[in-house]
């Protein structure tokens, strides 16, 4: 009897990541490679999941966005409006499907990774987890179900209150659409734009990063406000230098001023548990699990 494979497609603007694994979610191949045209990247994610074919059960879509995932909606499984050049409209579900007759499940890759840290936290069913990177996503959680109603929420796209040096500059972020925005104002492009330095090139004790704490830490405000969840996450390249937790933790608490209890911060505001950004592709497995049955 051979075994039951699921797949996981992280779609990113940079990057897809395509893998399978086995009834246990252990990775049994994965690969990436970088998103170009809607024809080449779809044509070798096809290409990977074919070979399995015969033994995947339902395959876990964790995409970038906005996308639509109202499954009456006439363009259920495209990706919409985004502005990547070239990939707006596309039928990211349909494609595959055509080839890959398999159950989907079709999400936001950060409601993906939401899942798949709610998945290896022991009783942990309410998380909200945020993507601080290139651009800002959240995925939130609650009892076990993605948030959302319409669409998916698009909570990198809230307005924040300005930091007192961006007000004192005139600096209202990058975001095309929207000033003030959270994403705008403290995405990885947003340190470019102020200091004219790539964001890995700017010193750890440099006073823009406090700015961009600021914002962080109103985000994991609003987070703790709307749905009090058990754990908010903080995922992407921009969150991965650990004295920015530090700095997030410290203005969180100022901004909350004790107004609702919370967890001890070291528990409550954290890096993924999931070793080497694999919580996507875990929340996949799982989610293409759950589609199969």
């Amino acid at each position: 009897m051979m075994t039951k494979l699921y797949g996981s497609l992280e779609a990113g603007g940079t990057k897809f990541i395509c893998a399978v694994g086995d009834e246990q979610f252990n990775v049994v191949e994965k690969v990436q490679f970088p998103t170009t045209t809607p024809d080449e990247t779809l044509t070798q994610t096809v290409v990977f999941f074919q070979r399995y074919a015969d033994r995947l059960q339902g395959i876990g879509i964790g995409s970038f966005g906005p996308i639509d995932i109202d499954k009456n909606s006439p363009t259920y499984g495209y990706i919409t409006t985004t502005p990547k050049p070239n990939w707006a409209n596309v039928d990211l579900v349909g494609t595959i499907k055509k080839a890959v007759n398999v159950p989907f499940y079709f999400t936001t890759d950060v409601n993906s990774s939401a899942f798949g840290e709610t998945f290896v936290r022991k009783n942990v069913t309410s998380l909200v987890y945020y993507t601080i990177g290139t651009g800002i996503g959240a995925g939130a959680i609650q009892h076990g179900e993605f948030v959302g109603g319409i669409g998916h929420t698009e909570a990198g796209h809230v307005l924040v209150a300005l930091h007192p040096q961006d007000q004192a500059k005139g600096f209202h972020g990058t975001c095309p659409f929207h000033k003030n925005c959270l994403e705008g104002l403290s995405a990885g492009p947003s340190l470019q734009a102020r200091s004219g330095i790539r964001g890995e090139l700017i010193a750890q004790d440099a006073d823009i990063w406090d700015i961009q704490a600021y914002y962080i830490a109103q985000a994991a405000l609003q987070a703790t406000l709307l749905y009090r969840p058990q754990v908010i996450v903080f995922g992407g390249g921009v969150m991965a230098q650990h004295h920015m937790l530090q700095r997030v933790r410290q203005q969180f608490a100022e901004l909350l001023n004790g107004y609702v209890p919370v967890p001890d911060l070291n528990e409550y505001i954290v890096i993924p548990a999931v070793a080497e950004n694999g919580s996507a592709t875990l929340g996949n497995f799982a989610l293409a699990k759950q589609v199969a049955q």
